[in-house]
């Protein structure tokens, strides 16, 4: 017999940066500042990402494109990956995303991509803790509690070793 799930996953909304912690509003402020270091010729869509660890660093990262399409990396996985490297034994806390079109100043809020999700959940099961994510819009400030959220049929290491 045919089961109905139901998926739950809260997600808080904000008008205003104000309503943010400072170090939300910092982290926020730095991925905005991101996209203007991003190399996007072949989109034109700018995306910027800032993450803190525990020990209080922060890490930001911009999307590289390249010719050859599939070569580029997005900002989210160019910032997680640079504090892998860097700070193997640091738990990431949090994540904050900002994007825009061209040469606009307006910031659009956006998810991350596919890719991004699967990246970015491999660190929250390596870590063994949530990481926050908050995706900045001009009128709107999106807070998911945990990359877990993005992905509710998730594919992890124990699909393949249990």
């Amino acid at each position: 017999m045919a089961k109905k799930l139901n998926l739950n996953i809260e997600i808080v909304t904000y008008d205003s940066l104000d309503e943010l912690s400072k170090e939300d509003q910092e982290l926020l402020r730095l991925a905005e500042e991101a996209t203007f270091k991003s190399y996007a010729p072949y989109s034109n869509f700018n995306v910027g990402a800032a993450l803190i660890l525990e020990n209080g660093e922060i890490v930001t990262g911009n999307n590289q494109e390249n010719a050859a399409y599939p070569s580029g990396m997005c900002a989210e996985r160019s910032a997680i990956y640079w504090a892998g490297g860097q700070y193997p034994d640091q738990t990431i806390k949090t994540i904050a995303i900002a994007a825009r079109k061209g040469e606009e100043k307006t910031f659009i809020p956006i998810s991350p991509c596919g890719s991004c999700r699967q990246a970015m959940l491999e660190y929250e099961v390596k870590q063994e803790s949530p990481i926050r994510l908050l995706m900045k819009g001009e009128k709107d400030i999106y807070e998911l509690q945990s990359i877990s959220d993005l992905l509710p049929f998730k594919f992890t290491q124990k699909d393949l070793f249990e």
